[in-house]
Protein backbone atom coordinates (compact mmCIF):
# COMPACT_ATOMS: atom_id res chain seq x y z
CA UNK A 1 0.00 0.00 0.00
CA UNK A 2 1.28 3.19 -0.93
CA UNK A 3 0.65 6.70 0.45
CA UNK A 4 0.28 10.00 -1.60
CA UNK A 5 2.36 12.29 -1.98
CA UNK A 6 1.63 15.37 0.62
CA UNK A 7 -0.34 18.14 -0.39
CA UNK A 8 1.54 21.34 -0.80
CA UNK A 9 0.38 24.23 1.48
CA UNK A 10 -0.25 26.99 -1.22
CA UNK A 11 2.09 29.88 0.54
CA UNK A 12 1.59 33.11 -0.03
CA UNK A 13 1.51 34.58 -3.53
CA UNK A 14 5.44 35.38 -5.11
CA UNK A 15 5.58 39.49 -6.02
CA UNK A 16 8.04 40.59 -7.66
CA UNK A 17 9.38 44.37 -7.28
CA UNK A 18 10.84 46.52 -9.98
CA UNK A 19 13.48 49.08 -9.33
CA UNK A 20 13.00 52.75 -10.73
CA UNK A 21 15.73 54.65 -11.05
CA UNK A 22 15.88 58.40 -12.09
CA UNK A 23 16.60 57.37 -15.63
CA UNK A 24 13.75 54.49 -16.39
CA UNK A 25 11.02 56.19 -13.66
CA UNK A 26 9.00 57.63 -16.42
CA UNK A 27 9.39 55.50 -19.33
CA UNK A 28 8.71 51.89 -17.65
CA UNK A 29 5.50 53.68 -16.05
CA UNK A 30 4.08 55.11 -18.75
CA UNK A 31 4.71 51.24 -20.11
CA UNK A 32 2.79 49.99 -17.21
CA UNK A 33 -0.83 49.02 -18.19
CA UNK A 34 -2.80 49.34 -15.83
CA UNK A 35 -2.04 50.42 -11.95
CA UNK A 36 1.28 50.97 -11.03
CA UNK A 37 2.36 51.85 -7.36
CA UNK A 38 5.38 52.96 -6.25
CA UNK A 39 6.56 53.08 -2.95
CA UNK A 40 9.55 55.42 -1.96
CA UNK A 41 11.68 53.74 0.43
CA UNK A 42 15.15 53.56 1.70
CA UNK A 43 17.47 50.15 2.53
CA UNK A 44 17.45 51.39 6.80
CA UNK A 45 13.59 52.18 6.99
CA UNK A 46 12.12 49.28 9.13
CA UNK A 47 8.53 50.74 7.95
CA UNK A 48 9.68 50.80 4.83
CA UNK A 49 10.22 47.38 5.02
CA UNK A 50 7.40 46.31 6.51
CA UNK A 51 5.25 48.09 4.28
CA UNK A 52 6.95 46.42 1.25
CA UNK A 53 5.97 42.95 2.99
CA UNK A 54 2.62 44.07 3.83
CA UNK A 55 1.75 45.58 0.32
CA UNK A 56 0.44 42.52 -1.89
CA UNK A 57 -2.12 41.62 1.68
CA UNK A 58 -2.95 45.09 1.53
CA UNK A 59 -3.43 45.16 -1.98
CA UNK A 60 -6.41 41.99 -1.64
CA UNK A 61 -7.38 41.31 -5.74
CA UNK A 62 -6.83 44.74 -7.14
CA UNK A 63 -4.11 43.77 -9.77
CA UNK A 64 -1.11 46.34 -9.67
CA UNK A 65 2.24 46.13 -10.89
CA UNK A 66 4.80 47.32 -7.78
CA UNK A 67 8.07 49.71 -8.21
CA UNK A 68 10.48 50.29 -5.73
CA UNK A 69 12.43 53.58 -5.82
CA UNK A 70 15.60 54.03 -3.43
CA UNK A 71 15.68 57.65 -2.32
CA UNK A 72 19.39 57.40 -1.43
CA UNK A 73 20.17 56.80 -5.44
CA UNK A 74 17.41 58.75 -6.45
CA UNK A 75 17.34 61.80 -4.59
CA UNK A 76 16.59 64.51 -7.53
CA UNK A 77 13.28 61.89 -8.07
CA UNK A 78 12.28 61.98 -4.78
CA UNK A 79 12.58 65.89 -4.64
CA UNK A 80 10.62 65.63 -7.30
CA UNK A 81 7.76 64.03 -6.07
CA UNK A 82 8.39 65.93 -2.90
CA UNK A 83 8.89 63.00 -1.06
CA UNK A 84 9.78 64.52 2.53
CA UNK A 85 8.50 60.83 4.84
CA UNK A 86 9.20 57.28 4.26
CA UNK A 87 7.68 55.21 3.18
CA UNK A 88 5.69 56.78 0.39
CA UNK A 89 3.59 55.11 -2.08
CA UNK A 90 2.46 57.10 -5.56
CA UNK A 91 -0.14 55.81 -7.64
CA UNK A 92 -0.01 55.78 -11.72
CA UNK A 93 -3.03 54.38 -13.92
CA UNK A 94 -1.41 53.61 -17.61
CA UNK A 95 1.32 56.36 -16.59
CA UNK A 96 -0.48 58.87 -15.04
CA UNK A 97 -0.12 60.15 -12.06
CA UNK A 98 -3.20 59.38 -9.34
CA UNK A 99 -1.67 60.75 -6.06
CA UNK A 100 -0.04 60.17 -3.48
CA UNK A 101 -1.58 57.24 -1.53
CA UNK A 102 -2.02 57.78 2.36
CA UNK A 103 -4.11 55.55 4.26
CA UNK A 104 -3.93 53.01 6.93
CA UNK A 105 -1.47 50.21 6.41
CA UNK A 106 -5.08 47.95 7.31
CA UNK A 107 -6.64 46.25 4.35
CA UNK A 108 -10.51 47.91 4.28
CA UNK A 109 -9.03 51.57 4.84
CA UNK A 110 -6.21 51.45 2.19
CA UNK A 111 -8.55 49.86 -0.34
CA UNK A 112 -10.95 52.31 0.00
CA UNK A 113 -8.04 55.24 -0.33
CA UNK A 114 -6.93 53.32 -3.07
CA UNK A 115 -10.13 52.71 -5.16
CA UNK A 116 -10.90 56.74 -4.20
CA UNK A 117 -7.55 57.50 -5.71
CA UNK A 118 -8.37 55.08 -8.70
CA UNK A 119 -11.29 56.69 -9.21
CA UNK A 120 -10.47 60.25 -9.61
CA UNK A 121 -9.28 61.83 -12.42
CA UNK A 122 -5.37 61.60 -13.09
CA UNK A 123 -3.33 64.49 -11.49
CA UNK A 124 -0.99 67.22 -12.43
CA UNK A 125 2.11 65.35 -11.07
CA UNK A 126 4.40 67.98 -8.45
Amino acid sequence: MTSAPPKKRAGPPVVTWHELTEFDFHRRLAHTPGTGIVLFSAPGCRACRSLEQRLPALLGDVPAQLYKVDVQQATALARAYDIFHLPSLLVFVAGAYHGELQAEARPEPFRQALQALLAAPAQEEP
